[in-house]
């Protein structure tokens, strides 16, 4: 080969080899420091498709665990809130066999009666506050709440659902009725001659003592009540003649009989609240009487001078024939929860199910993911160990290359 000054063949063949290799180091540093063997496209086009391919649907079978996992907490605390509901049904059906049985006094009838409209009072509140991530489990409508999970396989069309619908819960809707109500009350006391139309009975309020209260015309169209002493005392003998409760000749008319349409309870120092089967106007309906204007200063908490809200027949344990007919309705109350306490358990563990079949498939598809990008760490030290080496020997052997040229200069001296 010619002597020459103008190139150094040598020293770019070095300087070529170095650059390689500097480049080879540095994407073995960005290996081990990453983990990954892909850290872009150029690394490898096709693995990086694939590998990202499998990270979708990773992330599609990750999600859709959640939504599985978040799914079956909701219907178990619907199934938790529904296992209190059986118990208060069970205790309801020990009250109406009790009351339903021959020799049980007024006095035990209405303690009964108290202890199992407050289990239907129950009923309705768990209905209402049960919730799950600041929603009502069972919906706030008749039509219930229709809880719906989405799956996916971790394909764009590979996407299945899991729905149930939890009825509303109230004891309406156990088919345990529900009373409509309404709350007469006020701040001054009754006077003699105020009378309100309640139930389609009239009740007119008399001095107490009266002789009219022992005269024994009371009827189912009017029935008269003493005034008590206080506006609660005139309010809790009103109550006591509506339900024909003890007291008749002293609290109201001798002869007056249990209204059939309406009850009273939770008689306050303000109010009395009156119920019954249905809601609206009619036989059912407490209005004040249009006579002469006399409702002593008592108003309705619900406007319009009737019972609001209600469904269907209401229960109570008055009396044997009523307790009997409770008796029918809890059992049919008890088949209705167990009903869709079944439903929420079969999808319970089909959800389950699915999430063990989902976490199969990710541990698959990360193994797969893993395969194709993760970088071979003993295999990478190693390559680091070598491309150090030549890049000393790279930069030595430069060195060399540009120190050979000077020996042109020896031939001019």
């Amino acid at each position: 080969m010619a002597l020459s000054i103008l190139n150094n063949l040598s020293a770019m063949t070095a300087e070529n080899n170095l650059n390689l290799t500097q480049a080879s180091l540095q994407k073995t540093l960005t290996e081990l420091s990453s983990g990954s063997k892909i850290n872009s496209g150029s690394d490898d086009a096709a693995g990086l498709s694939i590998a990202n391919g499998l990270a979708a649907n990773n992330a599609a079978l990750t999600q859709s665990v959640q939504n599985a996992t978040n799914g079956t907490g909701l219907l178990q605390t619907a199934d938790g809130a529904l296992s209190q509901v059986t118990s208060l049904l069970n205790r309801a059906t020990t009250l109406a066999t009790e009351a339903s049985t021959s020799g049980v006094t007024a006095s035990q009838s209405t303690a009964l009666n108290t202890e199992f409209q407050s289990i239907l009072t129950e009923i309705d509140s768990i209905g209402s506050s049960t919730n799950f991530n600041g929603g009502s489990v069972f919906g706030s409508t008749a039509a219930g709440n229709t809880v719906n999970v989405f799956m996916s396989d971790g394909t764009s069309t590979g996407v299945s659902s899991s729905s149930v619908t939890l009825s509303q819960l109230t004891s309406s809707n156990l088919g345990l009725g529900v009373s409509a109500s309404n709350v007469l009350g006020g701040t001054t006391n009754v006077a003699a001659n105020d009378n309100f139309t309640i139930g389609g009975t009239t009740y007119t309020f008399v001095a107490a003592g009266s002789a009219s209260l022992t005269d024994g015309n009371g009827s189912a169209a009017a029935v008269k009540v003493a005034v008590g002493g206080s506006i609660q005392q005139s309010l809790q003998n009103l109550a006591d003649a509506i339900n024909g409760a003890s007291g008749a000749g002293t609290e109201y008319e001798t002869g007056a009989t249990q209204n059939t349409q309406v009850r009273a309870s939770d008689v306050t120092a303000t109010g009395v609240t009156i119920t019954a089967s249905t809601s609206g106007a009619g036989g059912n309906a407490v209005v004040a009487s249009a006579n002469a204007g006399n409702t002593g200063g008592l108003t309705w908490v619900t406007a319009g001078g009737t019972l609001a809200g209600g469904s269907g027949a209401a229960l109570d344990l008055n009396n044997t024939t009523d307790a009997s007919a409770a008796l029918t309705a809890i059992t049919t109350a008890i088949n209705n929860v167990a009903a869709q306490r079944g439903t929420i358990g079969a999808e319970v563990n089909r959800l389950t199910a699915a999430t063990n079949v989902m976490n199969t498939q990710i541990q698959n598809l990360t193994s797969a993911e893993s395969g194709i990008t993760d970088a071979d760490i003993g295999k990478t030290v190693a390559n680091m160990s070598k491309y150090n080496t030549l890049e000393q020997t790279g930069i030595s052997a430069l060195q060399q290359a540009n120190q050979s040229s000077q020996a042109v200069l020896k031939l001019l001296q």
